[in-house]
């Protein structure tokens, strides 16, 4: 089973937003309670968060397919749902994020948090839509589906001192020597599959060295994973040209060896990243061998030349290592001290022009019509439940007040085009701006988001109670002669008909 994996495709889905709630309250003694639709709650996040436990991608290899909680249904009774958990990945540091080949994060720094998929947003319910002209609303907002992202996981190790060389060349035994790190080590070629690290210290100077697995000539092209291996240079604030001072292959020399690694590394990095530059010391590995000493003192003149600083050494018997190790520091030193001073991140806000209304209107070849592009369009469009008429009339409200109908007329489109937001396509057909109809024009076109019963409730406000009882304590001689009691009236003036009426109610 492999234990380093630096790089790997992930696939991550962040939550859904609930819909909303349509709904209306209902008391004993409190009839027409009004909308209480509670509002869905959000989806959650997909976010990348640097670990410095963390030093593979292995976890994602065996389960690239992540996913963030849903957002949490909501209820009646004024009772939103809550927002979905965050899915959170953490990601050793020298992550590099890429989304459709474009670099989109570059995690370094403990902490460092980037959310790689957002969350959907959870519908409004239908007490929140409510408003002086839309008493009642008898639909609710569709909760938005979350982002789905297909990024590459690439992974750069963070070392200050890389070592590159050919196989066998000594450069895991190398680290070995002067770290803690206790990698792999056997005496036949490519013995390290994966970068090693450890850490060094010289004096009163720290840093990290890296052992880069063996490099041959075409490795700039993939050769021998040769693009899997240069990448975890590209950080190296030091490159360590380590030569097998003890091989025995024909056409091998040291500064053969040498001249074919900078024409890699060349190759890989070009001008932009100036590897080669990089690459300042040669150590001459396994002078304890017979006759390498000797072939030391015939190459140094050359490797000097060339300007690279040049270490004898020998592992096996620790020559040499503490003059290496104090070179390497001082190495470090300048180039950390060359670094430009770290700068608090400021925050850019760019206000939006005033020209701009947030969408676009554009000819579409596809149906003869038109298509509006924008966020907000594209948003309202995947909230809106197409199965309910009001739900439809507040979306087309949204639009005209937006300003997508001034603009279609200006583009040329004429009622009956064929006209695309988002995923949908419909006739256009334009209507008056909102809230220039007066209450009755309304209502001869269905008074959309009313409700009659709120207008003209069955029961009777406290002022028209108070009202009637003091119409009822009217003296009757005050009163309107035809609503006066057939007793209040002469006797002289009765008909038959009211005259026997009043003599049985007497009897």
């Amino acid at each position: 089973m492999a234990a380093f994996v630096d790089r790997v495709t992930v696939h991550v889905s962040a939550g859904n937003g609930s819909h909303g709630v349509s709904s209306v309250h209902r008391e004993k003694f409190k009839p027409l309670g009004g909308p209480d639709g509670g509002n869905g709650g959000d989806g959650g996040d997909v976010v990348l968060e640097v670990d410095p436990n963390v030093h593979t991608l292995l976890d994602f290899h065996h389960s690239p397919h992540q996913k963030a909680g849903n957002g949490k249904q909501a209820a009646g009774d004024f009772k939103n749902g809550g927002r979905g958990e965050d899915r959170v990945l953490r990601v050793p540091p020298g992550t590099v994020v890429s989304v459709g080949g474009e670099v989109v994060a570059d995690m370094m720094g403990a902490g460092t948090r980037v959310v790689l998929a957002h969350g959907g947003r959870g519908g409004l319910g239908n007490a929140a839509l409510a408003n002086s002209r839309r008493k009642a609303p008898g639909f609710a907002l569709l909760g938005e589906p979350g982002e789905a992202v297909d990024a590459v996981l690439e992974l750069k190790s963070i070392a200050d001192v890389g070592l590159v060389g050919y196989p066998s060349a000594g450069k895991s035994s190398l680290v070995a020597a002067m770290s803690a790190a206790r990698p792999k080590i056997a005496d036949y070629p490519f013995t390290t599959l994966v970068p090693q690290l450890g850490v060094v210290r010289s004096g009163d100077v720290t840093y990290t060295m890296a052992d880069v697995p063996g490099l041959i000539p075409g490795a700039s092209t993939g050769k021998g994973l040769g693009l899997q291996f240069l990448r975890h240079v590209e950080r190296c604030a030091v490159l360590v040209h380590v030569v097998d001072m003890a091989t025995i292959e024909p056409g091998r020399d040291p500064e053969s060896d040498i001249a074919a690694l900078e024409h890699e590394l060349r190759e890989y990095g070009g001008d932009e990243l100036d590897l080669v530059g990089r690459l300042r010391i040669a150590v001459l590995n396994k002078i304890d061998v017979p006759d390498a000493r000797e072939l030391v003192d015939l190459v140094r003149t050359t490797l000097e030349d060339r300007g690279l600083l040049v270490f004898p050494i020998s592992v096996a018997t620790r020559e040499g290592l503490d003059a290496l190790g104090f070179a390497l520091a001082s190495a470090v030193e300048r180039h950390r001290a060359e670094l430009p001073e770290m700068e608090p991140v400021r925050i850019t806000l760019t206000p939006r022009a005033v020209d701009d209304g947030g969408f676009t209107v554009e000819a579409d070849p596809r149906t003869g019509g038109w298509v509006v592009r924008g966020v907000k369009p594209d948003r309202w469009v995947r909230q809106t439940d197409f199965t309910n008429d009001e739900a439809v009339g507040y979306l087309a409200d949204r639009l005209n007040r937006l300003g997508v109908e001034d603009a279609l007329a200006k583009a040329g489109a004429v009622p009956g085009d064929a006209i695309t937001v988002g995923d949908v396509t419909f006739d256009w057909e334009p209507s008056l701006p909102a809230g220039t109809l007066t209450a009755e024009e309304s209502m001869s076109l269905g008074g959309r988001g009313s409700d009659s019963r709120l207008d003209s409730p069955s029961r009777m406000r406290a002022d028209e109670r108070l009202a009637a009882k003091k119409a009822r304590r009217v003296p009757y001689e005050v009163g309107v002669a035809e609503d006066w009691p057939v007793e209040a009236l002469d006797p002289d003036e009765l008909d038959d008909e009211q005259r026997a009426a009043l003599e049985g109610d007497r009897s």
